[in-house]
């Protein structure tokens, strides 16, 4: 089975932001292809989080900490499901890539990313599968513009990009779970 973690922050207050692009892959996903029934996310506060469970074939998990928090989450749910780090897949918002670009990529460092960050030192390893979204960069300087940035909700003019990126991603997704992620790798890393 794999845990596929979309990374955002809980509440209206963030739904639109950058950072949550993670919450926006998996809701469209659940949307558009899981029969009705199957669309409702379940809240558990003992794992801290929302989820839909595909079982055997994966779960889709919406931490519901902060995303500075969401390893706590991540760990709870891969402790219970017996996950080996390979087969949890992390959606998440990423400032160094392009705004629409999507990299799939095994392992690495956080690279600033807070969430990702949580998730390393709870797990112990970075051994995980990402699925990496550009939102662009603020410009370079200091650390604020960033944290401001990645809290901001999308502008106009990024609206359809980020429609088409999630398109993207879902596809991406899917090839992932039925041909492998070097498959996945191969066509959607740009």
């Amino acid at each position: 089975m794999k845990m596929i973690v979309g990374l955002g922050n809980p509440g209206e207050k963030y739904k639109n932001t950058r950072h949550n692009l993670g919450f926006m892959v998996l809701d469209e996903w659940a949307r558009k292809t899981l029969p009705l029934p199957e669309t409702k996310w379940k809240k558990n506060q003992k794992f801290k989080a929302e989820f839909i469970s595909r079982t055997p074939e994966f779960i889709l998990v919406k931490p519901q900490t902060m995303m500075n928090a969401s390893g706590y989450a991540v760990f709870r749910l891969a402790s219970f499901y017996k996950l080996k780090p390979e087969d949890i897949w992390v959606v998440h918002d990423d400032v160094d890539l392009p705004s629409g670009k999507i990299k799939v990529r095994a392992g690495g460092a956080a690279a600033g990313h807070h969430g990702v960050e949580s998730i390393i030192k709870q797990l112990g390893t970075d051994e995980f599968i990402r699925f990496r979204l550009g939102i662009g960069h603020p410009g370079r300087g200091a650390d604020r513009l960033v944290e401001r940035f990645v809290l901001e909700n999308f502008s106009p003019q990024e609206k359809s990009e980020v429609k088409r990126m999630i398109k993207k991603t879902i596809q991406a997704l899917e090839v992932a779970l039925e041909k492998g992620l070097l498959k996945a790798m191969s066509q959607f890393n740009q």
